[in-house]
């Protein structure tokens, strides 16, 4: 078993760069895509409970935030050899029946989720337009059997950053289940 040490991503730290395949469509998606608009990075998986409580709220949410121009990425890099219920096929088939309006993206090597010190899935890092860090931190304080969905918390991040306002003091991590490294 391989150990990985987490590390904080710093609030104001540029975005870490990733060139990765949208499994929706098979084309690439690269961080310079989004250049000029804010960003909102969802670490996320097929099978993770954490995931499936909010994914609804995520899908619907994402669609709300472009209105202003936030764009949504979400990328999966658990270890397919283990979990193949996260694999490419399988992430296409989600995005298709949820009808995701954003990239659902693979990280078959894991760099990506090293690059953003991702530790679980669920994990939200979101960016301003010049693709610094300006939140980390959990969707909303509901939990599998604990609440409905709502994105309430990241809306509130969200409106203040196209606001122009500082990011929320306080924040919450994300919860949910490790990320499956190889």
């Amino acid at each position: 078993m391989a150990l990985t040490e987490s590390r904080s991503l710093p609030l104001g730290a540029l975005a870490p760069e990733f060139s990765l395949i949208d499994t929706r469509n098979q084309q690439r998606v690269e961080l310079e895509d989004f250049n000029g608009s804010p960003l909102l990075v969802a670490f996320i998986c097929n099978h993770c409970p954490f995931v499936v409580h909010l994914l609804e709220s995520f899908v619907q949410r994402s669609t709300e935030f472009a209105k202003p121009g936030v764009e949504t990425v979400a990328i999966s890099s658990n270890d397919v050899t283990h979990y193949p219920q996260d694999g490419p096929e399988k992430m296409a088939e989600l995005a298709a029946r949820y009808e995701f309006t954003f990239p659902y993206l693979y990280d078959p090597t894991q760099t990506v989720a090293r690059a953003f010190s991702a530790v679980c899935t669920p994990e939200f890092y979101v960016f301003n337009d010049e693709h610094t860090l300006y939140y980390h931190g959990q969707w909303d304080s509901s939990r599998p059997g604990k609440g409905q969905a709502t994105g309430d918390s990241m809306a509130e991040v969200i409106d203040l950053l196209v606001a122009g306002k500082p990011a929320p003091e306080t924040t919450f991590p994300s919860v949910g289940c490790s990320i499956k490294w190889a």
